[in-house]
C-alpha cells in the first residue's frame, strides 16, 4: 500500500470547499447583518468551524469580508466587459438601451442565480450604502474600470453630453437601479395596491427605458 503524503501542520483536509464553506457563510452574514454587525464567532458557528481555521484561511475579519466581496464582485465585473465586447462587436453605435441592459443584466442574473447570488446583492446594497473610505476601496478596485468603460461607451451613443454628465447620470443610475434590485420600492403603495411585485424581465425592461430616457435628457 502507498503511503500518503503527510499533510504540513494546521493544514486542514479538503481546503478548497472549506474555503468555500466559510466564504459562503460569510456572505450570508454580511449579507444580513453588515461588516459592524457580522462577527467571525457568529460565521465560524454557522460554517462549523472554529474561528482559527477562518483567520488561517483569510486572516482579520476584514480581509474575509474583502475576499467574499471580490469573489462574485468580479466575476460580475467580468461579465460586464464580457457583454460590452459583443455589444460592441455587432455594432459600431449601440443604442443607450442595448448600453444599459448590458450594464444591468450581470445584476439581475445573480440575484436570481440562488441563494448565494441574492445574498450578495444585499451585501452589495450594503457596501453602496457605506460611505467608510475602505467600502470605497473595494467598489474602486471591482467596479471602476468596467463601469468607466460603459462610461465611455455611452459618450458615443450620446454626442450632445460631456463625459462628465454622463459619469454623474451614470452615478444616479447605479442609485436607481440598487435600490429596486433590492425589493426597496413601494410598487405596492403608489400603485394601490395594483402592482405589488414585478419579474425580473419586466422590471429590468422598465428601469432600461427610465434610465435611458434620463441619460439622453
Amino acid at each position: 500500500m502507498t503511503e500518503q503524503p503527510r499533510r504540513g501542520p494546521g493544514r486542514p483536509r479538503e481546503s478548497a470547499d472549506l474555503r468555500d464553506v466559510i466564504l459562503d457563510t460569510a456572505e450570508h452574514s454580511f449579507a444580513e447583518h453588515g461588516f459592524k454587525g457580522a462577527t467571525l464567532r457568529d460565521i465560524a458557528g454557522a460554517a462549523q468551524v472554529n474561528q482559527a481555521m477562518i483567520r488561517y484561511y483569510f486572516g482579520t475579519k476584514e480581509q474575509l469580508f474583502d475576499e467574499v466581496f471580490r469573489r462574485r464582485g468580479s466575476a460580475l465585473s467580468g461579465q460586464r466587459h464580457l457583454l460590452l465586447d459583443r455589444l460592441l462587436a455587432d455594432s459600431a453605435s449601440p443604442s443607450v438601451e442595448d448600453i444599459i441592459h448590458a450594464y444591468l443584466k450581470p445584476q439581475w442574473d445573480m440575484k436570481y442565480s440562488g441563494p448565494g447570488g441574492a445574498a450578495f446583492v444585499r451585501l452589495q446594497a450594503r457596501l453602496h450604502a457605506e460611505p467608510e473610505e475602505h467600502a470605497l476601496r473595494r467598489r474602486r478596485e471591482v467596479y471602476d474600470e468596467s463601469v468607466k468603460r460603459y462610461v465611455q461607451a455611452l459618450t458615443g451613443a450620446l454626442p450632445h453630453l460631456d463625459r462628465d454628465t454622463i459619469s454623474i447620470r451614470m452615478s444616479f443610475l447605479v442609485g436607481a437601479y440598487m435600490f429596486m434590485l433590492n425589493d426597496l420600492g413601494r410598487l405596492g403603495d403608489l400603485t394601490d395596491g395594483h402592482v405589488v411585485d414585478m419579474g425580473k424581465t419586466e422590471m429590468m425592461d422598465q428601469l432600461v427605458r427610465f434610465l435611458s430616457a434620463g441619460l439622453r435628457a
